[in-house]
């Protein structure tokens, strides 16, 4: 090969990337032929789009024209978007770690030309610095290592294949163990609260990640027990997120991570996963507390979803990067001068302005100030981001402040939007907005997302020829990825189940079920229980791998139990329920290691063991029906499962409430626990009540 082929891919990763002197293959059977044909090794590079150090290195060496060289003559190089096909990135992070390296993007890994692993890291810079080798060096030291025939390489790649597949067979507990109780995740719970930063809240140290799927493992064990420090545990970190730098004060959102123990720093790319799981933990926390500033926070992220991360199929891009002009931060940053500037026609307003937000001469970070509310603030009211302008003229005038300079913000250099959409993060997206349209009453957040989830039955997904309803995994610009993985079809699983709950719409209820039944039929591991991350026709890698750990986004053999959960307390099929602890009892045996990275397959297990089923019998559109159902999307209780039934309706002979209807002609509400349902309750303060027992 001569020439770069990126340019006829769709991802913008990829796209930034076709214009490197590098003769790059995207990831494909032509790529490793090639390598084949020329006993030549493969050099894999996997980042994305938003990725700063990616970023970084693409300047250093992919466009470097002597680098590129020494790349084009000694190796076959393959550039993946990890977002695009996040089971090659797995597989190859997972052998990085067996080298005993950290991960990270950029992922630099060497493969033989059958596509085996035998060597790799992440960043390497140009020279040598950081203790890291100098790229040109790894590059010349690597390919002398593959041509120099004394088995080096076979033996690494044999290792690392051999560990590759008893990894994916790991994890499943011994015949007879039993599953972890509920007294057992109540002490977990009780562990991970005593690491939470008393102070800044996340966990204790930097960097810190918001880790939602962690602190809503908390909160629900809060909400079950009644034991106060995981429910205080959850509202500091998410108080000190809200308040601190990760925080967009001025257009919304939030970045990926904060890199200092006190959330001023961000790092700051903006993912669709990190905010649609906020919105949900800000949901949770509100419905119970009624916080004004959660309550703010939630309007202003699905406010940023919609002015900025709408995409043209109708569900939400992936991210927005942390670069612009060649900079980190630099879209986001400010200096005393230009706030002043920003809001110079009121000096009144601008230095109550700079009091509010840590506005200095000197900044805050390298300088220049990045936006927070983390300090003492001005006037009677701390939470005034959460108080209505109308109630509190020192809002409104912060508030108008705010406007004003994200309109001159609004001017400068955009950093670049990964525009192309997923399946899974689009799905978690649905869900999310789903629930705080009904918690917060916003019938338009959960018509959002009614939008986004026809947008993705309508461009992403087609029935194969044995029948099964499949999912692509990536789309942009009128063209689908194929390559779909578990955790598609398990997120928009949930989300049509949420819109089902929500809606009483049997179609979403459809789709969730369908896609849960092709996930069975060509994901499920029939030897060991749970799910592969990749299809049984998929036949790109060398190994198929199984994992329930979350990181950076819930696992997709977690979100899948959470589904098969869900759906075993709407419909009392049991063959729900088997499946759910089947994929439980296949990773049973390393969920205390790993915790709290296995919080959402504990959520399923939760679930299963105190879930709360409420049936509503009521004619849709009914006005009684609805007021119940309210009284429903209110509660603060955790694990409510809801079926919406029609009264010519009926649920199947297993569901605990089979038979039962409306009383007196009035719409009715039954709530189950287990096996046992209420008697039947047409009151919405006495569903309330029955709820919250």
């Amino acid at each position: 090969m001569t020439h770069n082929r990126l340019g006829a891919e769709t991802s913008p990763y990829l796209l930034q990337h076709k214009d490197n002197p590098v003769h790059w293959y995207a990831w494909g059977p032509e790529a490793f032929a090639a390598a084949r044909a020329s006993d030549t090794p493969v050099l894999l590079s996997i980042g994305y789009a938003a990725c700063h150090w990616c970023h970084v290195m693409a300047h250093e060496s992919f466009e470097d024209p002597a680098i590129a060289a020494l790349m084009n003559e000694r190796f076959v190089c393959i550039k993946v978007d990890r977002e695009e096909r996040p089971d090659v990135d797995a597989l190859y992070m997972a052998a990085l770690a067996m080298m005993g390296e950290q991960g990270g993007w950029p992922l630099t890994m060497f493969l033989t030309p059958d596509g085996t692993p035998f060597t790799g890291g992440t960043y390497f810079p140009p020279q040598a610095r950081y203790g890291r080798m100098g790229f040109p060096d790894v590059l010349r030291r690597v390919a002398e290592i593959y041509h120099a025939g004394d088995g080096q390489v076979d033996r690494a790649a044999a290792s690392l294949r051999e560990g590759l597949e008893s990894h994916a067979r790991a994890g499943a507990a011994t015949p007879g163990t039993p599953l972890p109780t509920l007294a057992d995740l109540d002490g977990w719970a009780r562990r991970l609260a005593g690491h939470v930063d008393p102070v800044h809240g996340g966990l204790q140290g930097a960097p810190k990640f918001p880790m939602a799927y962690a602190f809503a493992f908390l909160w629900r064990t809060h909400r079950r027990t009644g034991e106060a420090a995981p429910g205080d545990a959850v509202r500091r970190t998410l108080e000190r997120m809200s308040q601190g730098g990760i925080w967009d004060h001025l257009g919304g959102g939030l970045a990926r991570y904060a890199t200092d123990e006190t959330w001023l720093v961000p790092h700051f790319e903006k993912m669709l996963y990190d905010n649609a799981l906020f919105l949900d933990l800000l949901t949770r926390v509100w419905t119970a507390d009624r916080t004004p500033l959660f309550r703010a926070r939630a309007e202003e992220t699905v406010a940023w979803l919609e002015r900025e991360m709408r995409a043209d199929n109708g569900g939400f891009a992936a991210a927005l990067d942390a670069d612009s002009e060649g900079e980190e931060g630099r879209f986001y940053v400010w200096t005393e001068a230009e706030i002043d500037a920003g809001l110079g026609q009121d000096p009144e307003t601008a230095a109550l302005f700079k009091r509010a937000y840590d506005v200095t001469p000197e900044g805050n970070w390298e300088g220049r100030v990045i936006l927070n509310r983390s300090g003492p603030q001005p006037g009677p009211a701390p939470e005034e981001d959460g108080v209505a302008p109308d109630a509190d003229p020192l809002a409104a005038r912060l508030a108008d402040a705010r406007a004003r300079l994200l309109a001159v913000r609004d001017q400068r250099v955009r950093p670049a939007r990964d525009d192309k959409v997923l399946a899974d993060w689009t799905g978690l997206t649905i869900a999310a907005l789903v629930r705080a349209g009904q918690a917060f009453d916003r019938p338009d957040w959960v018509a959002r997302a009614e939008e986004a989830f026809q947008g993705v039955v309508d461009t992403m997904t087609w029935t194969d020829g044995d029948g099964c309803r499949r999912l692509g995994h990536a789309w942009r610009l009128g063209r689908l990825q194929r390559a779909a993985v578990l955790d598609d079809y398990a997120q928009m699983a949930l989300a049509g189940l949420a819109l089902y709950e929500a809606t009483g719409q049997g179609a979403t209820l459809d789709h969730a079920r369908a896609w849960v039944e092709t996930a069975v039929a060509l994901y499920h591991d029939d030897a060991a229980g749970g799910f592969f991350l990749t299809a049984h026709d998929a036949d790109d890698l060398i190994v198929r791998t199984r994992s329930a750990v979350d990181n950076p986004t819930p696992s997709g053999n977690g979100a899948m139990a959470v589904a098969l959960a869900r759906l075993f307390l709407l419909t009392g099929e049991t063959r729900y329920r088997d499946l759910a602890e089947g994929t439980v009892r296949a990773f049973a045996g390393t969920l205390a290691q790993v915790f709290p990275h296995s919080a959402t397959l504990l959520e399923a297990l939760d679930l299963l063991e105190a879930g709360t089923q409420v049936v509503l019998v009521g004619p849709p559109g009914d006005a009684a029906t609805d007021t119940l159902a309210r009284v429903v999307a209110e509660t603060p209780a955790e694990g409510v499962v809801v079926a919406r039934i029609d009264p010519a309706a009926a649920l199947p002979a297993g569901h605990p409430a089979h038979g039962k209807g409306m009383v007196a002609g009035r719409p009715t509400a039954y709530v189950c626990r287990g096996p046992v349902c209420s008697e039947p309750v047409t009151d919405p303060d006495a569903l309330a009540a029955r709820l919250a027992a």
